[in-house]
């Protein structure tokens, strides 16, 4: 979901070795020191599928229908949070019945995936609110994009829980998202993940869905990101990711002024985030323009540039992930190979069991 746009128009709308015994949910410096992650089980047709929503509130009927008919198609099962219909201002009920309906969706045991029925704003109140034993404990598949990052990074940072960075509920799922969405889910397979190739009619070149090569060369580390707004916003916090060594960090927005993406990108960097990964993958960032930003605006290309040439690292952007109708599924915590020459980045393993 375009988590701007809606904060703007309010009301438009499996398992590797165990975690040491003396982990505990509240010292998220446990996690960061394990070498082993856990990995959810595999889909399978007739499995069920929870919907949850974690952040804001859809307030009409019909993409509640479409999210379940979708999943159907998809030879799944539909179940629905207690609180998925619930309002509390712009959110999906009240921050207790939010976490509440997520924590309930691991505990039950006929749910065998978790996905967000849309993003907007709100999960970073939750996550304080989650139970991380009960997610250890139950893993299961978790997707959801823009504000479900911070859930994601929190899932990760306190469990080690492999989870997705996808589709929600109400995406339009056409042949591109549904596709990697299966093959990595249903199918087990380590994806390689590269850039639909269009040629217009009457086209010599592909215009659209291009890649830019920052920095060319090759990289091998764990996926880890999201949405840099939602990302930049939990650093400092418990549930932000201290250990960013070894990892291929990925990145998309939309809505963002250029300034603001500046700012962000100054975050990360005089947080030590840019001075630990081996590699660096930018999405898209539909709607961010220099509107407001003054006279004389840097361009996005040059802010990253900015940031990212000095690393001398693997680095490209234009991959298709986030607010964009070609939204892949991409696995947090999984080993990959990124290709920042060609534009792609390839799983070294399988992101279920």
């Amino acid at each position: 979901m375009n988590r701007k746009k809606f904060i703007k128009n309010l009301g438009l709308a499996g398992v590797f070795p165990l975690i040491p015994a003396d982990f505990h949910p509240n010292l998220a410096e446990n996690n960061q020191s394990l070498k082993d992650i856990i990995l959810p089980k595999a889909l399978q047709k007739g499995d069920t599928i929870g919907i949850v929503s974690p952040a804001s509130a859809i307030f009409e009927s019909e993409p509640y229908e479409i999210a379940q008919e979708t999943f159907e198609a998809m030879g799944l099962k539909v179940k629905f949070g207690k609180h998925v219909n619930a309002r509390y201002g712009h959110l999906a009920g009240t921050d207790e019945e939010r976490a509440g309906d997520l924590n309930a969706m691991f505990k039950d045991p006929s749910v065998n995936a978790i996905i967000a029925l849309r993003g907007g704003s709100g999960s970073a109140r939750i996550l304080d609110k989650l139970d991380y034993e009960t997610i250890k404990n139950n893993p299961k598949i978790f997707i959801g994009y823009s504000d479900i990052t911070a859930i994601h990074l929190a899932i990760f940072q306190m469990t080690g829980l492999v989870t997705f960075h996808g589709p929600v509920a109400v995406s339009s799922w056409n042949g591109f998202s549904r596709e990697s969405f299966e093959k990595l889910l249903f199918g087990k397979e380590k994806l390689l993940y590269e850039n639909p190739s269009i040629t217009p009619e009457n086209q010599l070149v592909q215009t659209e869905n291009r890649i830019r090569t920052i920095t060319p060369g090759t990289a091998k580390g764990r996926l880890l990101g999201g949405n840099l707004s939602v990302l930049t916003g939990i650093m400092g916090s418990p549930y932000f990711p201290t250990d960013w060594s070894d990892k291929i960090l990925y990145l998309e927005d939309v809505g963002e002024q250029i300034y603001a993406i500046d700012r962000m990108f100054s975050q990360l960097e005089l947080g030590g985030v840019f001075k630990q990964i081996k590699g660096f993958i930018f999405g898209k960032c539909n709607d961010c323009d220099a509107g407001g930003s003054g006279y004389g605006s840097l361009t996005l290309e040059e802010v990253i540039d900015h940031y990212i040439k000095p690393l001398g690292i693997p680095a490209f952007s234009g991959a298709m992930f986030g607010h964009v109708a070609d939204n892949t599924t991409i696995p947090n915590g999984i080993e990959t190979e990124v290709d920042a020459e060609k534009g792609t980045f390839q799983l070294l393993s399988a992101a279920v069991r």
